[in-house]
């Protein structure tokens, strides 16, 4: 499989983490968060280059981390729109396919990301991987009165990595007039189909404390098993 590229937007703060560093360099059982995440992508076999976006300032430190890897560190941008678009500027050519990725989904099985480019080679302009909602979900008002409850039934939380055509998502973002967090919605804004395949619960989202113990508790049962 070749001209897939892999875009790993990391230039958040990560304040709701609590973190004194930006979240992509928190690290996760002794592991950077983002090193993870591109190890995950390259440990997929699907995946034939990784470009990072951090802070300006940043990029020296990180580019350390990926020394024996195939990735490029480039300054992100202002939001994760830019760093994206940051991304994919310096992508030269041969690109068939590019995923969108958080730093902050260090545990997502390679496998996801496999299922993601199989989708994309098949000719899905765009894919992402879905999870069914277990919870209840309710609409309120402003005043925080519940309103109605919604049928989850068709309803699924979207993960990463996201899976485009590289035309796609260029088109995409060059036609984009509101800053969206995600790549799958400037597909949508355009009118563009945007399919699915199956995600994973541990390609969750690290944004508070809380969520980076439950991935240091799921990585310490993972070794003790192993």
């Amino acid at each position: 499989m070749t001209g897939v590229l892999a875009v790993v937007p990391a230039a958040g703060s990560g304040e709701r983490l609590g973190a004194s560093a930006p979240k992509a360099f928190v690290e996760v059982a002794g592991v950077p968060m983002v090193r993870r995440a591109v190890d995950g992508l390259l440990d997929s076999g699907a995946v034939d280059r990784v470009v990072v976006a951090v802070p300006a300032a940043l990029v020296p430190e990180a580019a350390g981390l990926f020394d024996d890897r195939p990735v490029t560190v480039v300054a992100g941008g202002a939001d994760r729109q830019a760093s994206v678009f940051a991304g994919l500027a310096s992508a030269g050519s041969g690109v068939h396919a590019v995923l969108v990725h958080d730093a902050a989904r260090p545990l997502t099985p390679p496998s996801v990301v496999r299922r993601v480019v199989d989708a994309v080679m098949a000719g899905c302009g765009a894919v992402v991987p879905v999870i069914p909602v277990s919870d209840t979900v309710k609409r309120v008002d402003p005043d925080g009165v519940v309103v109605s409850t919604v049928d989850r039934s068709a309803l699924r939380a979207v993960q990463t990595p996201q899976g485009f055509l590289a035309g796609e998502l260029a088109r995409a973002h060059e036609l984009a007039s509101d800053p969206l967090t995600d790549d799958a919605g400037l597909v949508e804004a355009i009118g563009d189909p945007v399919h699915t395949v199956e995600g994973d619960p541990l390609a969750f989202k690290i944004t508070t404390a809380w969520d980076l113990r439950i991935a240091e508790l799921l990585l310490a049962g993972a070794a003790v098993q192993g």
